[in-house]
């Protein structure tokens, strides 16, 4: 059976073997995959389940996910066939194998599902995998918009990465639990967690990691109402990406700086900021339509509040023309 680190490479692309001269790197080098169909006939049990299993992996990296995905299914059944008889571990690998065939047709509620499984299995085993799969579900649980979900599992991340002295490792589960109670627009919640990122982001140095969160920091201000809250996290933010020349995440950082602008009653300087920010995506390739649709729509309410409410109802004419499009 193959060890774990092997299968992690195998379906997240990794570099985990680089450093491994075992025996079954070796045999992976000998047998060919025609072998190893000509192999499926001879073995039963467990033996069979892990043959499937290699034949999912080598299919999986020439990019036939579907076949791919059989494969693995067959490996799991097996295994599930099995009962107590079977290995934790080649169970757990059959379910991480579904999940990323999965992940990679798009079906992503799926592929968080049998990923769940998986975490739960090696959990169980007490596996050093374990972690590092619970934080791939994470974000796929987040891709999936399961936010809830996504709260619960990268919560428990960040316990074990800080059990383990991985400060590092917790500020991006933080982060990640930010953004999905900013989602679910609990926004106390998700500043506790946007600043127990930035706490361990700034112990590491990580600069543009917490001026990541003093962006998101400053669009949940904006949301409660705290204008000068926002306004000064949001300059943070904009000042290091400027000084970072990182000008993709400087739009976006402007657009909460001129948010917050407005917010605290410099409404005309806000207007003229979302303006600029706007201009900076609309000529922008490829084009982010629902940024471009979020700052019209402010700058829609914007001139509404200033009596110009036939240039913000023409603004919102034609981004609902977008908007059905993106729907459909």
């Amino acid at each position: 059976m193959l060890a774990p680190a092997r299968f992690r490479a195998k379906f997240e692309g990794g570099d985990a073997l680089a450093d491994e001269h075992n025996d079954d790197e070796l045999n992976d080098d000998i047998i060919t995959e025609e072998m190893l169909w000509e192999r499926i006939p001879e073995t039963q049990g467990i033996e069979r389940a892990s043959t499937y299993y290699e034949l999912s992996a080598r299919i999986y990296a020439r990019g036939q996910y579907d076949e791919a995905l059989a494969l693995a299914e067959t490996a799991r059944d097996i295994y599930s066939e099995l009962g107590s008889a079977a290995p934790t571990e080649g169970l757990a690998q059959a379910y991480s194998a579904i999940g990323y065939n999965l992940n990679q047709l798009k079906r992503m509620p799926e592929a968080a599902t049998a990923m769940s499984k998986a975490v739960e299995l090696l959990r169980e085993n007490k596996s050093p995998i374990a972690l590092e799969l619970a934080c791939t579900l994470g974000e796929w649980w987040f891709s999936s918009k399961e936010y809830q979900n996504t709260i619960d599992c990268m919560e428990e991340c960040a316990r074990e990465h800080l059990i383990d002295g991985n400060e590092l490792g917790a500020a991006t589960d933080f982060h990640l639990i930010g953004c999905a109670y900013r989602e679910l627009k609990k926004y106390k919640e998700a500043l506790e967690a946007f600043y127990e990122a930035r706490k361990y982001f700034k112990a590491a140095r990580e600069v543009i990691h917490v001026a990541r969160c003093d962006q998101k920091i400053a669009h949940c201000y904006t949301e409660l109402g705290d204008a000068e809250s926002a306004l000064a996290a949001a300059q943070k933010a904009v000042d290091v990406f400027t000084t970072a020349h990182d000008h993709r995440r400087l739009t976006y950082a402007s657009f909460e700086l001129g948010k917050a602008q407005v917010l605290s009653g410099e409404v005309d300087e806000g207007l003229n900021t979302l303006e600029r920010v706007l201009d900076i995506a609309a000529e922008s390739d490829p084009k982010d339509f629902e940024f471009i649709m979020a700052i019209e729509r402010r700058i829609a309410e914007i001139l509404h509040t200033q009596g110009r409410s036939e240039e913000a109802t023409e603004i919102e004419r034609r981004i609902t023309a977008i908007a059905e499009i993106l729907e459909d």
